[in-house]
């Protein structure tokens, strides 16, 4: 932070950014490339500073052009932190108290807008780049940054104590199947299970709370789709990162300022039925495009990945029964119980644990129905143990030692099984 007083280099800032947008010719500097149009400004700015008496040393100064920079063509001070990859959230709960989430734990940052309408103007750059819109008429908005970060934005009348912003980073290099066993988050054995799975087109619902690392699994496992295959993605806002060449890639889309032409998932699910998908990615099921999911995986669109909102495998279960109740068909509970035990193959448990770690707390498979009741056996499970004397979760992975239902399947599409994988114990 330069040695002049905050609100001081606040000002001056403040001051060189309307002299330099002042003078610049910003429909020209559109049609420029990037990189020849941040030469311009640095060149601008230094002729700048150099014709003016600024009490800045040589390092304020070129953090001033950085600044400057970061305000012309960036997202102002979010971009010291987004240049951060061990920064996994940023909170903006108001335009002077910044929180970042790093390693795990959250921790009050010294970054700060310079006030309501500076904060304001990053939001609306960051949303409008993507088709969206903030106003007092739709103060809510979901979108995401270029490097598919995704960012949720509340303003006034809602937000009381002016705009804030929570922006969930997923870095340019994201977590791949190699770093999250090297982040102890799973075991290989467990990988290598979900990888025949994914591959024998078993239908999987990655299940778990807030920040549990739901969308880093689902772009993991949907990494084990072979290339030949045809994949439809739909999501709110795009945040999944598929390697694959075959993808179509849909968003939905909000209501205009008239209140009209939204499109939600279930349209987008419906229509995707269209395309000819051999397999339907859903970045999240959170209501009543759920009965259209399940009946896709009922008719021949075995594979299908999506997560969803609970905090255990069971939970999954009743939460799906509940959305799909939302889209109003009146079918009995039986019925609709029929849908998910057919459809549903496996449910994978995520959990963030008190030390900031995120791990695969159970795999659980879907066995059938007795009676009115959907059953399911836990096949792999983390058991918690206790705490180090640094906090850290001490526990194990264990394999439940029995032969899954699946592994007549996966064998049928030429996927190996182990039985020594149901065997495994790893401690932490």
């Amino acid at each position: 932070m330069p040695t002049l007083e905050i609100a001081g280099y606040q000002q001056i800032k403040s001051d060189y950014h309307k002299r330099v947008l002042d003078r610049l010719n910003l429909e020209h500097l559109d049609r420029m490339a990037p990189d020849a149009a941040r030469q311009e400004v640095v060149s601008l700015i230094r002729s700048m500073l150099a014709l003016d008496a600024v009490p800045l040393s040589l390092t304020e100064r070129d953090n001033l052009v950085r600044d400057l920079q970061d305000e012309i063509f960036g997202f102002g001070p979010l971009e010291v932190l987004l240049r951060d990859p061990m920064i996994s959230d940023i909170l903006v709960n108001r335009a002077n108290q910044i929180y970042i989430e790093k390693k795990g734990r959250l921790q009050k940052s010294e970054v700060t807008f310079q006030d309501d309408a500076h904060l304001m103007r990053i939001i609306e750059r960051i949303v409008s780049r993507v088709g969206r819109r903030v106003d007092e008429s739709s103060p809510m908005v979901d979108a995401r940054l270029p490097d598919g970060s995704r960012v949720n934005a509340i303003i006034p009348p809602l937000a009381l104590d002016g705009p804030c912003m929570s922006i969930r980073r997923f870095g340019s290099d994201p977590l791949t199947a190699d770093k999250l066993i090297e982040h102890k988050a799973l075991t290989p054995a467990m990988l290598a299970f979900l990888k025949a799975c994914v591959t024998a087109r078993l239908n999987v619902i990655i299940s778990g709370g807030t920040g549990a690392g739901k969308t880093t699994l689902l772009n993991v496992l949907s990494g084990f789709i072979p290339d030949h295959e045809r994949v439809v993605t739909i999501e709110d806002a795009a945040e999944l990162q598929l390697k694959q060449d075959h993808v179509v890639r849909l968003e939905t889309r909000p209501p205009n300022v008239e209140g009209q032409g939204a499109i939600r998932q279930r349209q987008l699910v419906i229509n995707s039925l269209r395309m000819r998908p051999d397999r339907i990615v859903m970045g999240e099921c959170r209501g009543e495009e759920a009965i259209d999911m399940l009946q896709a995986m009922n008719t021949g669109h075995d594979g299908s990945l999506t997560t969803i909102h609970a905090n255990t495998p069971r939970d999954a279960l009743g939460r799906l029964e509940t959305m799909v109740s939302m889209a109003n068909f009146n079918l009995p509970e039986r019925a609709i119980r029929q849908q998910i035990a057919s459809a549903i193959n496996l449910i994978v448990q995520l959990s963030r644990l008190s030390d900031g770690t995120r791990k695969i707390m159970s795999i659980a498979e879907i066995t059938g129905m007795e009676g009115e009741v959907v059953c399911m056996q836990e096949l792999f499970q983390f058991e918690r143990l206790g705490l180090t004397e640094t906090g850290a979760v001490r526990g194990r992975f264990r394999g439940a030692g029995i032969r899954p239902h699946c592994a007549e399947r996966l064998a049928a599409v030429g996927q190996k099984f182990n039985p020594a994988w149901m065997e495994e114990v790893v401690a932490l």
